[in-house]
């Protein structure tokens, strides 16, 4: 654990732009979150705001609002938000010049990073604050590129996948291998994201922060490590963005490098269009449609949990029957319902896993 730390949000706690702070309030091992800075939603539990469940972790107004009425401490503030393009919205900024006044080192996770902001520097020098960009390249002299040593894992890898970014994957990565562990499963999750860093995971790399050629290796590399350190009996890879997102295809390099040879694939039926491309001329594929082309890589899609954002609970449901009975595979509402009714199809897949 590295400390106390407060998590800003600009207001949009509610949204699934603040998916780093969903993440962090949902667990973290890294962070002890004692506070979310969010003007819209002071007063109330984070927990309840994001998934309906009191996490004790309270919401306040500004920085200034925690200090006076925070019940601890704090060392560190996170930016708490996903943006597009990732960058760091001016108002953002205010928070956190007034985080570095107060002395919390800044932990950044965006694409764009405090430390290249003049201003944040300059303050951060003269406060005495470390600025942390989690996001910066590793040297390629620390990177590894893809050796076959993937060929040595002799337990089942199940990706979690999805059908666009920002859907939940990471959050079902976790609870399925909480799940496992609690039944008795040695069970491992590999993070693949900047929120997977923050929450303390200990195997894995921040995808879209790695240079392009070493992708493959780095996923093989965080796989093997696990495998050779822990001995699980099966690994969850989390996934990013989806085989078909223009804007970020990705999620082969997790069946083709990564060997994963099983595949939980996250939907949202209320969403047709990519995140953020929605003006333009390009569904998402349905999902028989992607499950047919996760076959052709050589992966089993072995269940299908849906993000049920916009539906309501009468719909959510009717979409799980109607992807059950179209598909022959176990469909479920996570957030809803956990994960419990996915459970028999991967203990069912890791009894029956070959190499």
């Amino acid at each position: 654990m590295d400390g106390n730390a407060i998590v800003i949000t600009g207001g949009i706690l509610h949204d699934n732009h603040a998916k780093t702070t969903h993440g962090l309030i949902r667990g973290s091992s890294r962070y002890n979150i004692v506070g979310v800075i969010d003007e819209n939603h002071a007063g109330k539990d984070a927990g309840e705001v994001i998934d309906g469940k009191n996490a004790g972790v309270a919401v306040y107004s500004s920085i200034d609002d925690f200090k006076t009425n925070g019940a601890e401490q704090a060392q560190y503030c996170i930016i708490g938000v996903a943006t597009k393009g990732g960058t760091i919205p001016p108002q953002m900024q205010e928070d956190i010049t007034k985080a570095i006044d107060c002395g919390y080192a800044i932990v950044n996770g965006l694409h764009e990073f405090v430390s290249d902001i003049p201003h944040l520097r300059d303050k951060a020098r003269e406060k005495g604050v470390e600025l942390i960009d989690i996001r910066k390249p590793r040297p390629k002299s620390e990177l590894e590129f893809w050796s076959g040593r993937i060929k040595t894992v002799n337990c089942p890898v199940i990706a979690v996948l999805g059908t666009d970014c920002a859907l939940g994957k990471r959050t079902t990565a976790i609870w399925v291998r909480e799940g496992l562990v609690k039944e008795g499963v040695k069970a491992e999750m590999v993070y693949t994201g900047q929120t997977g860093w923050l929450g303390g995971y200990k195997y894995g790399f921040i995808f879209d922060s790695t240079y392009n050629d070493f992708i493959s290796g780095e996923i093989e590399n965080a796989v093997v490590e696990c495998y050779e350190n822990e001995h699980p009996e099966v690994i969850l890879l989390e996934g990013q963005s989806s085989l078909r997102n223009p804007s970020g295809p990705c999620g082969s390099e997790f069946i083709v490098s990564g060997e994963a040879k099983g595949v939980i694939l996250q939907h949202a039926p209320a969403r047709t269009k990519f995140t953020g491309l929605e003006d333009i001329d390009n569904d998402i594929p349905t999902l028989k449609d992607e499950i047919a082309l996760i076959k052709m890589y050589g992966a089993e899609t072995i269940a299908v949990t849906l993000n049920s954002t916009d539906l309501s609970p009468e719909q959510g449901l009717e979409w799980k029957r109607k992807y059950e009975e179209e598909l022959g595979i176990p469909v479920i509402l996570p957030l809803e319902e956990g994960v419990s009714g996915i459970m028999p199809a991967v203990h069912n897949y890791i009894n029956n896993f070959k190499k």
